[in-house]
């Protein structure tokens, strides 16, 4: 589908994830208002101005999540709205200020504007695999994940899951919100997203990566799901154009143990020195699967969890992360 002659929003523009779909998106013909904090700022702008057809047909607006009818103006006029805009950090001293509010009122607060505006034909919010798979039920190899599966709150304050619990609260609040105002809503639930880094700043799943190959002597006793950043990116873009969309898609390629991280990466890169033992003596966090009908329905093919790796790490050596 061509994007010519149509004008979409996408919120936090210079993300990981959000500065791949502006790509995406221009590359398709589509007019994208990108809301960034500071327009201003080389640093956080310039990965996006350069990107092709951006002279034309990118406008970078400064919106802020926190005030209450701040994307009023941006979204008006646009006929598809991308909010991917949310805090993703691990080390956090206030949960409750730095990730749950900016991701719940930030969400609402972009729906609200939506809500009011007659030319948004659909919301697609880019929540996790984070609001999915943190239930209290068991996770194990023969275990299938899918889009019925909701975090539980709960669960998540027990395990001081303060990322994914903002990640579940946020959802949470914009299915109410859009089931309350009739809102033609989509969500999109990536797991770790790898692949290349459009920005030049370091974002949190390629810092991941970065630290397994920069000395680290030993890995983390940890399973996680794993997925390209140009299919999330694409999901977005396709879960916005095929019309008969709708509800959540859970987007990963592969369940998989830091151990097969690593051995990956010993494969791609002989010569670097991994790290060859857990950072515990205890067994092995079990992997799962996570249902992929929704996604191929959708049209995604996944790129494999090898070549995002290796795409990560090139990328982290050509920003001069890494250097071996």
């Amino acid at each position: 589908m061509s994007g010519v002659g149509k004008v979409v929003c996408v919120t936090g523009g210079a993300g990981y994830i959000a500065s791949w779909l502006v790509k995406l998106l221009l590359e398709r013909g589509y007019t994208v208002k990108a809301t960034v904090r500071d327009p201003d700022n080389p640093k956080k702008t310039l990965h996006l101005r350069a990107l092709e057809g951006a002279l034309e047909r990118l406008h970078l607006v400064k919106a802020d999540l926190l005030h209450e009818g701040a994307f009023d103006a941006v979204v008006d006029g646009c006929e598809g709205v991308f909010h991917t805009a949310s805090p993703f950090y691990h080390a956090v001293s206030d949960p409750q200020t730095e990730l749950i509010e900016p991701a719940v009122k930030g969400t609402l607060n972009v729906l609200g504007s939506c809500a009011k505006t007659a030319s948004v034909k659909r919301v697609i919010v880019t929540s996790s695999i984070a609001a999915v798979v943190y239930s209290g039920r068991p996770r194990t190899p023969d275990v299938v994940v899918d889009e019925t599966w909701f975090s539980d709150p709960d669960v998540c304050r027990s395990m001081k899951a303060w990322y994914p619990l903002s990640k579940t609260l946020a959802e949470e609040a914009a299915w109410k919100f859009a089931k309350e105002k009739g809102l033609d809503m989509v969500t999109v639930n990536p797991g770790m997203v790898i692949g290349p880094l459009l920005q030049p700043t370091l974002n949190t799943s390629a810092e991941a990566i970065m630290n397994l190959i920069n000395g680290a002597t030993t890995f983390p006793n940890a399973s996680f799901t794993w997925v390209h950043v140009r299919d999330v990116a694409l999901a977005h873009i396709l879960a916005y154009e095929v019309s008969s969309a709708s509800g959540r898609y859970c987007l990963t390629e592969r369940v998989a143990h830091f151990s097969e991280i690593v051995a990956i990466l010993q494969q791609l890169y002989p010569n670097l020195p991994l790290p060859e033992k857990c950072v515990d003596d205890n067994p092995y966090v079990p992997t799962y699967q996570i249902s992929k009908e929704r996604a191929k329905s959708l049209g995604i093919e996944f790129i494999p969890l090898e070549v995002g790796l290796k795409d990560t790490v090139e990328s982290l050596k050509e920003k001069n992360f890494v250097s071996f």
